[in-house]
C-alpha cells in the first residue's frame, strides 16, 4: 500500500509540472526582456573561401569575394559580433567536384552562441572549374635595331632556351608562343641581359591568366668592331680665355667617344686612342654653351656618323668676398617707443661672384633689426640682411645678435611753448 509522501504526489503531479512548466515560462520571459534578440545584417561584408580545391584544378571566371549575412542573436551576443571581427566565416565547399561548371551553397559559421544565421546573399555561386595543365615552349627571341655604325653583332645566346608555361587549360591553349624582346639599336659592345619571357596569343597579345618559369631568360650577345672601323675617344681642344672674371669649370662632349674609318685599316690603328677637336674659341665667353665641333682627323681617316661633336662648355663667375660695414635699421617698432642698439653698426662679410661683388654698392643693402611684438626693456635680436643681390650670399654677420634696449620716446614739446619757472630757477627766452 503506498504510503503517505507518494500518494500526495501522485495526486499534485499536475499542479507541480504546471508550476514547472509557468517557471521556465517566467525564466524564458525575463531573459528575453533583459537581452530580448534581434535580427540584424551583419555589420561588415564576409569574404567568401574556397576550401577543398582539387590541386589537378584551377578555379576560373568570376566568383563573389564577399557575402552578406543576417543573423538572430540576442542582443549581448550582437555585442559579440560587432566588436569582433573574426567570429563570421563563409565558405564554399568545392571537394569532389570535378572539372566544368557547378551550383555550390555558401556556408556560413558563426563563432558565438547562441546565434541564428537567418539569411545569406547569395546563398549560392557558380563555380567554374578547369583542369590545371603545363606545357613546354621553345623561346622565341626577337632582336630590334642594329649595333652602331661599323660594328657587327655575333650569335646570340638565350639560356634557357625552353620554358614551362602553367595555367587553366583553356588560358594555356590561348599560348601560341613565348617571346623574349632585345633591343640592341647603337650597341658597340657585348650585351648581357635578363630578358623578361611573354607568353603571346595568336594575334600577339599577352596572355596573362597563366605563370611562365622561369620568368627569365640569360641573354648575351657580342658585338664587334669591322675591319677599318675603330672607336675613338673625343678630346676638347681650346684657345683663348673666358671673359675676366670667370672660369671654365667643365667640358662635357656627346658622344664622348666616335667610330672612324678608313679603308687603310693601318691608318685607324696607328691612331693614339684619340681624337682632336678642331680648335674652340673661348675668348669673352661670360656663360654656358654649346658649340658643334667638328674633329681633326689624319688624311685617309672619315668620321663614320655624325660630322661633328656636341661641346658643352660649363663657365660660372669666380667667387670672391667683400667685408662691409653697415648700420643698422630698426623696424616694427611703433611710434611711441624708441631703441637704442649696441651697437648701431655691424660687420658683414659677403660672398658670390666677382664681377657682381666688384660692382655692388653697399648703400642699396639693408641690415635691419625686426622689433615687432616686443615690449619696454633689453632685447637680444639678429640682425637681419635685406635687398641683397640673389647671387650674392652672407658669409658671416658680426656680432650675430645685437642688444636693444626699447624705451618710451620722450614726449614732443609743442612749437611756441615756454614751460612755467620753477622757484628760483631763471628762464631763457627762446629765439
Amino acid at each position: 500500500m503506498p504510503s503517505a509522501p507518494l500518494r500526495w504526489l501522485a495526486r499534485n503531479l499536475s499542479t507541480l509540472l504546471m508550476a514547472f512548466i509557468l517557471a521556465v515560462v517566467v525564466w524564458v520571459s525575463a531573459i528575453l526582456a533583459f537581452d530580448p534578440n534581434e535580427e540584424r545584417q551583419y555589420p561588415r561584408a564576409v569574404t567568401l573561401e574556397l576550401s577543398g580545391l582539387d590541386p589537378g584544378l584551377l578555379q576560373v571566371g568570376r566568383v563573389p569575394a564577399q557575402v552578406r549575412v543576417s543573423i538572430n542573436a540576442p542582443r549581448s551576443v550582437w555585442d559579440q559580433l560587432t566588436f569582433n571581427t573574426d567570429r563570421v566565416r563563409a565558405w564554399i565547399d568545392l571537394s569532389g567536384l570535378g572539372a566544368g561548371q557547378h551550383e555550390v551553397p555558401v556556408r556560413v559559421q558563426v563563432n558565438a552562441s547562441p546565434a541564428r544565421v537567418t539569411s545569406v546573399d547569395p546563398e549560392k555561386v557558380t563555380v567554374e572549374l578547369e583542369a590545371l595543365v603545363s606545357r613546354e615552349y621553345q623561346i622565341e627571341l626577337v632582336i630590334t635595331g642594329e649595333p652602331a655604325l661599323g660594328y657587327r653583332r655575333g650569335a646570340p645566346q638565350l639560356d634557357p632556351r625552353t620554358v614551362t608555361v602553367t595555367g587553366a587549360e583553356s588560358e594555356v591553349a590561348k599560348v601560341v608562343r613565348v617571346t623574349a624582346d632585345v633591343d640592341i639599336t647603337n650597341a658597340n659592345s657585348v650585351i648581357r641581359r635578363n630578358l623578361v619571357l611573354e607568353p603571346k596569343d595568336a594575334l600577339g597579345q599577352t596572355v596573362s591568366n597563366v605563370t611562365v618559369s622561369p620568368a627569365l631568360a640569360d641573354f648575351t650577345l657580342s658585338v664587334d668592331l669591322l675591319g677599318g672601323y675603330r672607336n675613338v675617344v673625343v678630346k676638347v681642344i681650346t684657345t683663348g680665355d673666358v671673359a675676366e672674371g670667370y672660369w671654365l669649370t667643365n667640358i662635357n662632349v656627346t658622344p664622348p667617344n666616335v667610330t672612324v674609318f678608313s679603308t687603310n685599316p693601318r691608318l685607324v690603328n696607328d691612331l693614339p686612342g684619340f681624337v682632336e677637336t678642331n680648335p674652340i674659341n673661348l675668348s669673352g665667353l661670360s656663360d654656358d654653351t654649346d658649340i658643334r665641333a667638328t674633329l681633326d682627323l689624319p688624311e685617309g681617316v672619315t668620321l663614320a656618323g655624325d660630322e661633328s661633336v656636341l661641346v658643352r662648355l660649363s663657365i660660372a663667375a669666380l667667387e670672391g668676398s667683400l667685408p662691409i660695414a653697415l648700420p643698422l635699421e630698426v623696424i616694427g617698432l611703433p611710434p611711441e617707443l624708441t631703441a637704442v642698439l649696441a651697437p648701431d653698426t655691424v660687420d658683414v662679410m659677403l660672398a658670390g661672384p666677382l664681377p657682381i661683388l666688384n660692382n655692388l654698392n653697399p648703400a642699396g643693402i639693408r641690415l635691419v633689426v625686426n622689433l615687432s611684438g616686443l615690449g619696454l626693456g633689453t632685447h637680444q635680436v639678429p640682425p637681419v640682411i635685406d635687398l641683397l643681390p640673389s647671387q650674392v650670399r652672407v658669409a658671416y654677420i658680426q656680432p650675430e645678435t645685437v642688444e636693444v634696449e626699447i624705451i618710451e620716446a620722450p614726449t614732443p614739446t609743442p612749437e611756441g611753448f615756454v614751460a612755467s619757472p620753477t622757484p628760483g630757477a631763471t628762464v631763457t627766452p627762446q629765439p
